[in-house]
């Protein structure tokens, strides 16, 4: 996971500071991943991974079975979390060399990386974008203090869409998988473009601020190690209508005690029925 300026971890996720002093502000995917169910999909995935595991490793799991069965289990329950970590720490170094590319920026192109960027760099050339000319923005903090949420858009380019090739202001956000399609998103992503797209202001480098630019068009570029693709998502009002919904859920969950009292009940005679079920003082 990125960890973008003004961002920090909370007990409830991440939360972003208000360079002018105003309350915290809630990340716009710590709204998402508080709100939406993403079990359906993570379930199938980490049996899969593990299954994985024990295949490649059958003569080892078949001999520990035996002769080390309780730390076996333990080394199982762990498996899918080491690979989401490790994926995530990848999607990380690809967002930060995407950053550094997009603004020009030197920087080291690491191994596990470079498949990534070699598919970035397709996406440029393939509609003909000049980072000089058409880049807006790269990794820029988006805020909406009167809704009380924040977030990071990954790029803002303009990208020859519009009818007889005219430039269109594209909101995109970046997304890597080492085995999903590179057409495949959630729904969830419409979501979080709409309350990117739907912001009041921007963060500039120095923290000034200025309005939200007119978002024409938005989408989700995945990368891929051998291939990418721009996947035009509807984030409409609509969307934002959904989002602002679950921002009132997230919220109410953050806000919420972990832990009620429990109510006793008051003095009073034992019933017939259940003095044979329980002592009586």
């Amino acid at each position: 996971m990125t960890a973008p300026r003004h961002a920090h971890e909370t007990e409830n996720g991440r939360y972003y500071t208000d360079p002018t002093g105003g309350p915290d502000l809630v990340s716009v995917t710590n709204v998402l991943d508080t709100s939406v169910n993403k079990t359906r999909a993570l379930a199938p995935w980490a049996v899969k991974v593990t299954l994985e595991w024990i295949f490649d490793h059958r003569m080892e799991v078949a001999r520990r079975a035996i002769t080390d069965r309780a730390e076996l289990t333990k080394q199982l329950k762990q498996i899918h979390k080491v690979a989401r970590d490790t994926a995530s720490d990848l999607g990380t170094l690809i967002h930060k060399a995407a950053e550094k590319r997009l603004l020009g920026a030197p920087f080291a192109v690491e191994r596990e990386v470079a498949p990534y960027l070699v598919q970035l760099e397709r996406f440029l050339s393939f509609w003909g974008v000049d980072i000089d000319k058409h880049v807006v923005a790269a990794e820029i903090t988006c805020l909406h203090r009167r809704l009380g949420y924040a977030g990071t858009a990954d790029l803002m380019v303009w990208l020859p869409t519009g009818e007889d090739r005219a430039l269109e202001l594209w909101l995109i956000d970046f997304k890597t998988s080492a085995t999903r399609s590179a057409k495949a998103v959630y729904p969830e992503n419409t979501q979080q473009l709409a309350a990117l797209r739907y912001c009041e202001t921007v963060l500039l480098p120095d923290d000034s601020e200025q309005p939200m630019p007119e978002i024409q068009k938005a989408g989700v570029l995945n990368l891929r190690a051998k291939s990418h693709a721009l996947v035009e998502m509807p984030a409409g009002r609509d969307a934002h209508k959904a989002f602002r919904g679950a921002l009132v859920n997230a919220l109410w969950h953050h806000a919420a005690p972990s832990s009620y009292p429990a109510l006793l009940a008051p003095d009073q005679p034992v019933p017939a029925r259940w003095r044979n079920y329980r002592k009586v003082a």
